[in-house]
């Protein structure tokens, strides 16, 4: 007779922070849970979408759930616009128009609203996008913390300018326009008082510029994304998988400012999974690369636009490597889950 161990069983697991946060866990939850409830997935997870039957209009969905509501740099409110904006600019789309919804937690003053809803107005005028339509909910006290926004957004793709995740290629640079880490270590200061948050403040701002004037290189930009939950890590693995290449980072050629540095030592966190809002990482065909960085650092979001990287033309997919300070090689793997939670 043969003893055979039971099949576990998992009656007790539960939805965990780390499952929003952009990671191994997220995408584990999306691939067993979410998307086959939808029909599956016909593609790479875009940060937007093509609207079916309209092939310049773009959508993009997102819920904001930061804390705190306010933070040097920004507050809940202009970060809701600046995501959406940017996740639609990322596939290559200027913004139409914007929808807003509220949820707002009992025994919120109206002043934080009102504080966090002219933000919201105001980064939506300076982008020069309508906020045409939206919902208020309240809840009960303890339902939500304070406050949570969605925001839905419509974009028009720029002519030619038709980037995804799944479009990187074997000698492609790898661009990126600006520091990292800024956005992350800001929030997470402010929420625990550590101290950092009088010497940074997050990078949150409107990518879209930078995506118009990427436009005239056309077909030659293959790959926008913004690294905002799990960092630049994330969003390098993403694209590694997603375009089947080997992506290769030089640490020396990365921008970390000394304050966010200093705040990831003493947290013990690698600047490379930490959170950003306003920067872009562009995989473009390397015979147009300086006309990319020339174009990137004619605006005042690219003005620090650097070269970091590069598509490997020989190595197996869907890898990441970094040449260290030491000029040793290691890999950077998908963040498991969100070493920062509440971060956008």
């Amino acid at each position: 007779m043969s003893i055979e161990c039971p099949t576990p069983v998992h009656e007790d697991e539960v939805v965990l922070l780390g499952h929003g946060a952009g990671g191994r866990l997220t995408a584990e939850l999306l691939d067993t849970l979410v998307l086959p409830a939808f029909g599956g997935s016909t593609g790479p997870l875009e940060d937007a979408a093509l609207l079916p039957g309209y092939r310049e209009l773009v959508i993009s969905t997102d819920s904001f759930v930061v804390s705190p509501l306010f933070f040097p740099g920004g507050d809940i409110g202009s970060l809701a616009v600046h995501g959406t904006v940017n996740d639609l600019a990322m596939r290559g789309a200027s913004p139409l128009a914007l929808s807003v919804s509220l949820i707002v937690e009992e025994g919120l003053p109206l002043a934080e609203l009102r504080a966090v809803v002219e933000s919201l107005g105001k980064a939506a005028q300076d982008v020069g996008v309508p906020v045409v339509t939206g919902d208020t909910k309240v809840v009960d006290r303890g339902a939500a913390d304070r406050l949570f926004i969605n925001t839905t957004g419509v974009g028009r793709r720029h002519g030619a300018l038709h980037p995804s995740a799944a479009l990187a290629r074997p000698g492609d640079a790898v661009l990126l326009s600006g520091p990292i880490g800024l956005h992350g270590t800001t929030v997470l200061s402010t929420r625990e008082g550590l101290g950092f948050e009088s010497d940074i403040a997050s990078d949150s701002r409107p990518l879209h510029r930078l995506v118009e004037v990427l436009a005239p290189l056309g077909a030659s930009v293959h790959v926008l994304r913004d690294p905002t939950r799990g960092g630049l890590a994330a969003a390098l693995n993403e694209i590694a998988r997603d375009s089947a290449v080997a992506v290769e980072i030089a640490e020396s050629a990365i921008p970390v400012p000394a304050p966010v540095a200093a705040a990831c030592d003493l947290l013990g966190l690698d600047p490379l999974v930490v959170a950003n809002e306003g920067c872009m990482v562009a995989f473009i065909d390397a015979v147009a690369a300086e006309a990319a960085l020339a174009a990137l650092r004619s605006v005042p979001e690219g003005a620090q636009a650097v070269r970091i990287g590069e598509v490997l033309p020989t190595e197996a997919g869907g890898r990441v490597t970094v040449r260290t300070l030491v000029g040793a090689r290691r890999i950077v793997d998908m963040p498991l889950g969100e070493q920062l939670p509440r971060i956008c």
